[in-house]
């Protein structure tokens, strides 16, 4: 999943950028609305995460300019402002979910994942295409009810991708997009690696190549 993470404050957006990367999220940082609005243009992103207190363009009118496109990214406000109109007015602005500062990280990755199940259409906490099963709160994953698994960060990333369309043909670039983030180097032939990793320990049938085009897992039973 890659996140577009909008805050101005150095000290938080930096906390907040590494507890993304360390719940293994690619996560972009910008520190202003004018610049959040230009990245949304050109990436594609799973969700977005928006203070309201920002320079030149205010959070609000930032995400009234995403919903005026018709954009359904998924995006929770963070913001200092915790008053019951500045929530009321977030929510009916269009955004899916509002954590106030100061919050435990805990809390945002679980609102994270509930806005993310509910944008999917999916209100169960565990992803399946009734084949494989992953568990994005514990980045634990199983095959046809068999025993768990535990996944690195970069295994969980790309077989999330794969889940959240299953069916759906990935390219290299597009999984290459979920599991890294701005300034982070691509390793070479690091999906294959990657596939090559969870076939092992899941098996070899969960993860299908599509020659020349990319990878899927079935739409399941």
């Amino acid at each position: 999943m890659r996140v577009l993470l909008v805050e101005d404050d150095p000290m938080i957006g930096e906390a907040i950028q590494g507890a993304l990367k360390d719940a293994s999220y690619a996560t972009d940082w910008v520190k202003d609305g004018l610049t959040a609005l230009t990245t949304l243009g050109c990436q594609h992103y799973d969700l977005v995460l928006l203070d309201l207190g920002l320079p030149g363009k205010d959070g609000l009118e930032v995400l009234a300019s995403i919903r005026a496109k018709d954009n359904p990214i998924p995006l929770l406000i963070i913001t200092a402002r915790d008053g019951l109109d500045d929530r009321l007015c977030g929510l009916d602005s269009g955004a899916d979910d509002y954590v106030s500062k100061p919050f435990q990280m805990a809390e945002l990755l679980a609102r994270m994942r509930a806005v993310l199940r509910r944008k999917g259409g999916n209100a169960a906490p565990v992803l399946s295409n009734g084949v494989v099963s992953l568990d994005p709160a514990t980045k634990e994953a199983s095959v046809s009810c068999g025993p768990s698994v535990q996944l690195s960060n970069r295994e969980f990333s790309l077989l999330q991708a794969l889940l959240v369309r299953p069916g759906a043909i990935l390219s290299r670039s597009e999984l290459e997009d979920r599991i890294y983030g701005w300034g982070e180097e691509v390793e070479s032939n690091a999906v294959e690696y990657l596939i090559h990793a969870l076939r092992r320990k899941l098996g070899s049938d969960v993860i299908k190549n599509i020659r020349g085009v990319g990878w899927m897992v079935s739409k399941g039973a």
